[in-house]
Order: C-alpha cells, then sequence, then structure tokens
C-alpha cells in the first residue's frame, strides 16, 4: 500500500526549518519494497500498564513472525530510552515527544516493508492518536494490554510500583500519573490469566 493521502511535505514542522527544508521524493515507494519482501508493512502498537505484559507478548509475537520469514524490528520502550530517547524524562511533555519519536521511527521502518511492534506504555490518547495518524488505513493495529493495576503491581517485575508507592519515581503512570485506556482498540489483551501462545495466535491472524 502507498500513501498517497496526504503529501509528507505538509507535515507539520519547526517554524525555522520551513523556509529551507523540501521533502525529497524517492525513487524507491513502499509498495517496491515491500514486494522485495513478500508482505506488508505494518505497525502492531501494544500500550499498557508497566508490568501488564507488554513486552513479553510483543516479543513472542516477533519471535513467531521471525520464524515464519517475516522481516520485523521489535522497538521497546526502556531500550529507546538507552539511545534515541535518552536525553528524555518522564513529564508529560517528554512521554509525548517520546511517543511521537517512536511513532516516526516506526512509520519509516513501515515504509521500509517491515512489521514493526512496539511495545511502549503510551498512557495518552491523544499521542497513541497521533501515531496513528502516521499511518495509511489497515497499517496500525493498536493492541491494549488491560491487565488490571493490581495484578501489574503485584508482579512489579522491575521494582517501580514499590518505588513510586513510597515516593521514591514521580509521574508514574497508574499511581501518580494517568492512563488513559484506548477507547476503541483493535485488540484488547488481559494477560491476568491467559496463555501467551493462544493470544499471539490470534495476533498473528491480525497481523498476517
Amino acid at each position: 500500500m502507498i500513501r498517497d493521502a496526504e503529501d509528507p511535505a505538509s507535515r507539520p514542522s519547526h517554524p525555522a526549518c520551513k523556509a529551507n527544508v523540501v521533502w525529497n521524493p524517492a525513487s524507491v515507494n513502499q509498495a517496491m519494497r515491500e514486494g522485495g519482501k513478500g508482505h506488508k508493512g505494518k505497525c502492531v502498537w501494544f500500550t499498557g500498564l508497566s508490568g501488564s505484559g507488554k513486552s513479553t507478548l510483543a516479543n513472542e509475537l516477533e519471535v513467531r513472525l521471525n520464524r515464519l520469514g517475516y522481516h520485523t524490528m521489535l522497538l521497546d520502550g526502556d531500550n529507546v530510552r538507552h539511545g534515541l530517547c535518552r536525553d528524555l524524562g518522564m513529564s508529560a511533555a517528554d512521554r509525548a515527544e517520546n511517543i511521537r519519536r517512536i511513532g516516526e521511527v516506526a512509520r519509516l521502518f513501515t515504509e521500509a516493508g517491515l512489521i514493526v511492534i512496539t511495545a511502549f506504555i503510551s498512557p495518552f490518547r491523544e499521542d497513541r492518536q497521533n501515531a496513528r495518524d502516521l499511518f495509511a488505513e489497515g497499517e496500525f493495529v493498536e493492541v491494549h494490554v488491560a491487565t488490571p493495576l493490581g495484578v501489574c503491581e503485584q508482579r512489579d517485575p522491575k521494582g517501580l510500583y514499590k518505588k513510586a508507592r513510597v515516593g521514591k519515581i514521580q509521574d508514574f503512570t497508574g499511581i501518580n500519573s494517568p492512563y488513559e485506556p484506548p477507547l476503541n482498540p483493535d485488540v484488547v489483551i488481559d494477560t491476568s490469566n491467559c496463555l501467551k501462545g493462544q493470544r499471539v495466535d490470534e495476533l498473528l491472524k491480525l497481523v498476517v
């Protein structure tokens, strides 16, 4: 699928750049890149609380896709903050910028013909919608990992909830910073008592 609905040059940019930066069209388009890989580019966006199971599901989905011969890339929240977003904190503004960057990177991977899988808390609806708007119809699959807060806090794999409860972490989603659940996600998964393999089977049907 080639995204022709919007001229990339019309996207908002920094005011200082508008006069001097011109979009450079490429001779190889998304459809040609997809043709070389034998499948469509797509973004599978996992969102949910810390400890909900996003990274586990995302990793298993990539493993399964890779075994089937699909070209993939996994973007994990913590990993990205070691590089691309290491200059950002956890304020609402920094979180919005974090998701903006990830959305743009995921779009580029999709245009390259890859299936890109992202695992980010991405707590705010507006930020997730802004990411979705970068993609053509059918290219963006939003997966809400809707595991309840109590279950996530009981798991607490990184000890972050415990720190947030005693004030050692500020702006922690679910404790002292809000999480806005998706209103119309493509998939809803509660990992409280589900079989990982079964849920990944369901996701595969939507992705491939």
